[in-house]
């Protein structure tokens, strides 16, 4: 069973209608003993990393993602979905986050002259592969809508970069952990892909 779990934020329709359309039925669900039997889950979310936590918080959920990551089960995060799996965010001051990873998540440059948030199609430079990016070519283009990005301490979970004034860590990998900034699910044949490969890591 593939879960995407609902906390109340992000576009979990959207995202369920991705998996969908490459042949996996999903569920969306917020219930802690369901996810905890779920052979994959998927964090997705748009919006604050502060409301994000503290709806984790508030529905019981953080126990259970934690449990799932430590049995080596695999996990999706999708935009804020990544961010919250570090140490701390400087949105609204210091917000603190699941510790999964150690690192921050950081701000675009106030002072660049792109435009924040991020918002559009940006190319992908894979430094290492995952295998949910088994058939992506180099420098495709995917979708990002996003103001923050992580800074891993630990370099060797970065998989993939992209530049916006600054070059930053676009997805990071480590183990059965797969988290993109960008979103699959909005990023056309090239996301609703890698959302199959990670739908066949959970059969």
């Amino acid at each position: 069973m593939l879960i995407i779990i609902d906390y109340g934020m992000g576009n979990l329709r959207s995202v369920q209608k991705g998996f969908e359309r490459v042949g996996c039925r999903p569920v969306i669900s917020r219930d802690p003993s369901q996810i905890g039997q779920a052979d994959g889950i998927v964090l997705p979310g748009v919006g604050a990393f502060r409301d994000g936590m503290q709806h984790l918080a508030e529905y019981g959920l953080i126990e259970p993602i934690k449990s799932h990551i430590a049995k080596g089960l695999p996990f999706l995060g999708i935009c804020l979905g990544l961010q919250m799996l570090f140490e701390e965010s400087e949105e609204f001051g210091c917000e603190k986050g699941l510790g999964v990873f150690k690192g921050r998540v950081v701000r675009f440059p106030r002072d660049m002259e792109l435009k924040v948030p991020h918002m559009g199609w940006n190319q992908l430079q894979i430094i290492r592969r995952p295998p949910i990016l088994q058939d992506v070519p180099p420098s495709s283009f995917v979708y990002f809508v996003h103001s923050y990005y992580v800074v891993p301490e630990d370099k060797a979970i970065v998989a993939v970069t992209s530049s916006y004034g600054v070059e930053f860590c676009s997805m990071i990998w480590q183990d059965n952990i797969f988290a993109t900034q960008f979103h699959p699910e909005k990023s056309q044949e090239l996301g609703l892909g890698i959302l199959k490969r990670f739908a066949e890591l959970c059969i």
